[in-house]
């Protein structure tokens, strides 16, 4: 079975209230350990479950490693579909584009069929790799997150 490959934050959980972290003093610490907080983003968790039908679900995020717990809670409490979970190792500041293109890169031996994520440069670079690949625009981008995916390798 071909794999459609999602990123959570702002594909299908809303990250919205806990941004305010990020915005004078980059407080990681409390941004990640709101993660739990996340409301469920209806158009996301649709097209997740709508790929579900015809391809196995594969989770690709940002978020640190030490958040794999919450991470798998969340997506168990939202009866969203798909078991495997790759998530950027403790220490990885890579940035997003990289570090998920890194991760694509080893899912190569099984057919990509989609990869949906909200940060375009991460769906540029993965369009120039020749991976199929959809932003996922349903929630406007804020500067913080995007200076945390880009510059600081953070998500």
């Amino acid at each position: 079975m071909s794999l459609a490959v999602f990123d959570i934050d702002g594909v299908v959980a809303d990250v919205r209230h806990r941004l305010h972290h990020l915005h004078r003093h980059k407080a990681w610490g409390a941004f990640f350990e709101a993660a739990h907080a996340d409301s469920l983003l209806a158009v996301g968790a649709r097209l997740v479950r709508e790929l579900a039908d015809r391809h196995e679900i594969v989770w690709l995020t940002g978020r640190p490693e030490w958040l794999r717990g919450v991470t798998r809670e969340w997506l168990t409490e939202h009866a969203l579909p798909g078991t495997e979970l790759h998530m950027r190792p403790d220490g990885d500041y890579r940035p997003a584009r990289v570090y998920k293109l890194d991760v694509l890169g080893g899912l190569a031996s099984r057919e990509i069929a989609a990869f949906v994520d909200d940060d375009r440069e991460v769906i540029d670079a993965a369009l120039d790799a020749g991976v199929p690949a959809v932003l996922a625009d349903w929630v406007p981008r804020d500067d913080a997150l995007r200076d945390a995916q880009e510059r600081e390798g953070r998500t």
